[in-house]
Formats: C-alpha cells, sequence, structure tokens
C-alpha cells in the first residue's frame, strides 16, 4: 500500500465499492454575487467546478435518479454517495439546503453525503445542521484551501485568510457525528516555488482532517484564468514532473490520511492545459508507476 486511496476507504467503511454521484444545490458564490468578488476564483469554471453535475433545475431526488442511470452500465453495486460539488454548497438559506441534503437520505442507496464548501460560509445555523447531519449519516464536509501562501491566495482570488480557514475546522471537528474533514491544495500555482507547495502539504498533514484533495492547475475555457494565460503563457509542469512532485506530497502526509484526488479533473472539452491532464487512465498510470519506481510510501517523511 504505497497510499490510503478513496475507493480502498470506501470499501473499507461499506464493504464494497461506493459511488459519488455529483448534485447541483443550486447554490452560488461570494466570490461570483458580489459580496467578495464577480467571476469567482481565478481557475474557476462557470459551472463552478462541478461541470459532471445534473441540471439544477432538477430536484435533487431527480438529479440523483438520472445520475444513476448514467452510471448504471460500469456501476452495479447500489451504494451511493451525495456529493454537493459545485459552487458553495452552505452559502444560501439554511433551511432550503437543509432539505436538499435530507432529499438524498430518502434514497436508500445513498450511503452518505459530502459537501464542498468555502470555511468562510458556514453560518452558526449551518455548522448545527452539519451536525444534525452527522448525526444521521456519515458526512464529509471538503474545504477549497487550496495554499496556506497569501500571496497565493491573493493572487488567485481566494477572498478569505488563513486564520478563516483555521476556526472553520476547529468548529467542524467540535461537531458530533460521523463528520470528515477533506482539504483541497492545488499543486504547480504560477507564484510558488516547488518549497512553498510542499509546505502547504506539511501543513495539512498536522492537521485534524480525514483526507485530502491534491490537483494540479488546470488552465479551462471561459475563466479569468484562461484570459491571463493566452495573454502572459507560463510555465506548467509536465506529467513526470507532476508525478515526481505528488509523490513527495504523499511522503509528507499524516499516515492515516485519504488521498481522494492525485490530479485535477476538468471537462475534457474545456481543457486549454496542462493537455497531459485529458488522458486521466495516462496520468494515472504514469504516477503509479513513478510511486513503484521510486518506491514512495505515505507518511515517509511526516
Amino acid at each position: 500500500m504505497r497510499y490510503i486511496s478513496a475507493g480502498q476507504y470506501y470499501k473499507e467503511l461499506f464493504g464494497q465499492k461506493v459511488y459519488r454521484i455529483a448534485l447541483d444545490a443550486g447554490c452560488t458564490c461570494p466570490n461570483r454575487d458580489g459580496t467578495l468578488g464577480y467571476g469567482g476564483c481565478i481557475f474557476c469554471s462557470g459551472s463552478g467546478s462541478g461541470e459532471f453535475a445534473s441540471s439544477r433545475e432538477l430536484p435533487v431526488a431527480d438529479q440523483l435518479m438520472e445520475a444513476k442511470a448514467k452510471v448504471s452500465a460500469k456501476y452495479t453495486g447500489g451504494k451511493y454517495i451525495a456529493y454537493f460539488q459545485n459552487f458553495t454548497n452552505t452559502y444560501g438559506d439554511e433551511e432550503t439546503l437543509r432539505h436538499k441534503y435530507e432529499e438524498t437520505l430518502s434514497d436508500p442507496e445513498v450511503v452518505g453525503i459530502s459537501i464542498a464548501t468555502r470555511p468562510d460560509c458556514i453560518s452558526e445555523k449551518m455548522y448545527g445542521i452539519l451536525g444534525q447531519l452527522a448525526e444521521r449519516t456519515y458526512l464529509w464536509v471538503e474545504l477549497g484551501l487550496q495554499t496556506i501562501h497569501e500571496e497565493s491566495a491573493k493572487w488567485m482570488r481566494r477572498g478569505y485568510s488563513l486564520p478563516v480557514f483555521e476556526e472553520a475546522l476547529a468548529r467542524l471537528s467540535s461537531l458530533p457525528g460521523n463528520l470528515s474533514t477533506i482539504v483541497h491544495v492545488i499543486m504547480d500555482l504560477p507564484c510558488e516555488t516547488k518549497e512553498q507547495m510542499l509546505e502547504t502539504i506539511s501543513y495539512c498533514a498536522h492537521l485534524p482532517i480525514h483526507g485530502i484533495k491534491i490537483a494540479n492547475l488546470n488552465i479551462l475555457k471561459n475563466t479569468d484564468l484562461a484570459v491571463e494565460y493566452m495573454k502572459n503563457p507560463f510555465p506548467l509542469m509536465e506529467r513526470e514532473e507532476y508525478s515526481a512532485i505528488v509523490a513527495e506530497a504523499i511522503e509528507r502526509l499524516r499516515p492515516d490520511m485519504v488521498v481522494y484526488r492525485l490530479t485535477g479533473d476538468g471537462a475534457k472539452r474545456d481543457l486549454i492545459a496542462p493537455l497531459w491532464v485529458a488522458d486521466k487512465r495516462k496520468t494515472r498510470n504514469a504516477i503509479d508507476a513513478y510511486f513503484r519506481e521510486h518506491d514512495v510510501v505515505q507518511g515517509r517523511y511526516y
């Protein structure tokens, strides 16, 4: 075992493979509605990084049904995690969002809920709702940190400081029930050195979190990052170089952390660079091959 993958973790928890279904709760983001800014984070797509979710015009139950039908040819396990993925899924009317979360639990095949959000968008009432959900089902709250470096955070227009993230994490960690926190980080930010990227990984390894999602910087069409990149192209890592830094990241992680993602996963039709990301299988195989060749073991340098 070179690292604890999401598939391995789910199999141990539920006894079988589990499929995550992307859902759209109809939320927006303070970086888009004018509260903090417009246009979102510099890299964020028009769908709020939720390219694979069904239409937000559909009720959540219908989105679930539609998604299950789409994956029925390749997955027949009958256990799903309802994944509220795009935009900021605790940002809005709390009772409306509570209803949408709970609507997924009426489906007997849903064994847990994952909610992606920002640490500055969890109200006092929402903390209570999350605690109640975690006492009824498995609940994962995903926080988009991306980096610990303030210069990079300003460049990407993240809109909150590191202490805000730390306060939210402390609150989430104190809630009752089966609540786990997953943190998102981005490697290959143009304003960061390799050492700075790994500093973010080491920081996360010492947090009270359950898992991590590691992604490379994807440049997608119709984003402000795409405009900047086309005007002033900057170098991006090639597949081999990215495999090497991910290997170093894995070795710095706490041994019990679950690694939910190793690369970015934007829609192929929108990808501008790096193009090697589009071949997900080849990229995954290249990373796994690098891990074997260099004897990468999670937690070695934790």
